[in-house]
C-alpha cells in the first residue's frame, strides 16, 4: 500500500511592532484575520497578544509571512487595510508564486500608489495589471486600455488626466466618446444636441465630480480646460498641450478610430478605452478598436495594455450576487 507523501510543515511566527494597533492588522471584529483564515483554510493561524504565528504546510506557512510583511508595509504609509486589499494581496502573492505575476513588484507598492487625492479620497490601483497600466500612462504617448466593464480603465485614465493638469504637464483634458449606444439614435432623443448627446456622457461628467472640486467644474469647462464631447466634435481639429481619453472605443469605425489617433498634437498624450465584447455598432460594421489591435500592436510610443475579470474592481458584496445567480442558473439547467 503507497501512502501520499506528506509535504513539509513549517511554523512561522510574526510580531506586529507595538506603534501599530492590532486593530488595524487583523481588522475590527477580526474581519481581516477571518479573510486570511478563509484563504488559507489548511493552516492554523493563532495571535496571543501582538504574536502571530502560522502553522501547516511549509509553502502556505512562507506565503502567510510575506503576506504580513506586505500588510505591514502598507499600514506603515498611513493607509488602512481592508478586506478588499487583503483578498488582492494574497490573490498577488499566489500569482507571484505561479509564475504570473510582474518579478519584483510587490502588493505593497501596487497598494500604495498614489495617483490623486480629493476631499480625503485617494484614488490609486488595486491590482497589479491596474499598476502596468498606470504606468504604462506615464511613459508612453498613446495607451490602449482594453477589458470588461468595471476594471477601472477609464476611471484611472481620467485620474491619470487630472493629475497631468494639477501638474502643468498639459493644458487641458478632453474626454470624448462615440454616441452609439444599443438600440437608440440621437434623432430619436428630446432635446437640443447638448441634451441629447449628454446621456453617453453622463459617467464622464460623474468621474470628473469624484476627482475635482464640483463647483470648479462648470468654470473650466467654459474656459475650455476641460472638454467633454462626442467623437464627431473631435474631426478637422489637431490636440496640441492635452491629455485626450477617448471611451467606449468598441464603438468607433474603423475610420472613426483612425481619425481620432491622427488628432494627435504636440505634448500631447492619448489614452483609449474600451471592450472588445461589447460591441453595439450596427451589424456589419467593424470596431475600430478590434482592428487597431492588429494594425499598431509592436508600434514604437504605442501601448496596449489588457485588463481582465480579475482585475475587475467593485463592491465584495456585488462578487457574491453575481456568484449566486451562477449557482442557480447551474442548478436550473439555464
Amino acid at each position: 500500500m503507497t501512502q501520499t507523501p506528506t509535504r513539509p510543515q513549517a511554523r512561522a511566527q510574526f510580531t506586529v511592532p507595538a506603534s501599530h494597533p492590532m486593530v488595524t492588522v487583523l481588522g475590527s471584529g477580526d474581519s481581516l484575520l477571518r479573510v486570511i483564515e478563509t484563504a488559507f483554510p489548511a493552516t492554523d493561524i493563532h495571535v496571543r497578544g501582538n504574536e502571530v504565528s502560522a502553522v501547516g504546510d511549509a509553502q502556505e506557512v512562507a506565503l502567510i509571512q510575506r503576506l504580513f510583511d506586505e500588510m505591514m508595509l502598507v499600514l506603515r504609509t498611513g493607509q488602512p487595510m481592508t478586506e478588499d486589499a487583503v483578498e488582492r494581496s494574497i490573490a498577488m502573492l499566489r500569482s507571484a508564486e505561479n509564475g504570473d505575476g510582474a518579478v519584483g513588484v510587490t502588493p505593497a507598492e501596487v497598494l500604495t500608489q498614489n495617483i490623486l487625492s480629493n476631499r480625503g479620497r485617494t484614488i490609486r490601483p488595486k491590482t497589479l495589471n491596474q499598476k502596468r497600466y498606470v504606468d504604462a500612462i506615464d511613459a508612453h504617448t498613446v495607451v490602449f486600455g482594453i477589458g470588461p466593464a468595471g476594471t477601472g480603465k477609464t476611471y484611472l485614465a481620467m485620474a491619470k488626466a487630472v493629475q497631468a493638469l494639477q501638474a502643468k504637464q498639459i493644458n487641458r483634458i478632453i474626454l470624448t466618446r462615440p454616441a452609439v449606444e444599443a438600440g437608440e439614435r440621437l434623432g430619436f432623443l428630446p432635446g437640443t444636441l447638448y441634451e441629447k448627446i449628454d446621456p453617453y456622457l453622463r459617467p464622464l461628467y460623474d468621474a470628473l465630480h469624484d476627482m475635482l472640486d464640483p463647483d470648479s467644474i462648470p468654470r473650466l469647462m467654459a474656459a475650455g480646460t476641460i472638454e467633454v464631447a462626442p467623437l464627431a466634435y473631435m474631426r478637422g481639429r489637431t490636440l496640441n498641450d492635452a491629455f485626450i481619453i477617448l471611451d467606449e472605443a468598441q464603438n468607433t469605425s474603423p475610420e472613426q478610430m483612425k481619425m481620432f489617433l491622427t488628432r494627435l498634437g504636440f505634448e500631447s498624450k492619448i489614452v483609449i478605452t474600451g471592450d472588445v465584447t461589447q460591441v453595439d455598432l450596427p451589424n456589419g460594421t467593424k470596431s475600430g478598436l478590434r482592428q487597431v489591435q492588429d494594425i499598431l500592436e509592436g508600434v514604437e510610443d504605442v501601448h496596449f495594455s489588457r485588463l481582465t475579470s480579475q482585475d475587475v474592481v467593485r463592491h465584495r458584496l456585488v462578487g457574491r450576487i453575481v456568484e449566486a445567480y451562477e449557482q442557480y442558473d447551474s442548478r436550473n439547467g439555464q
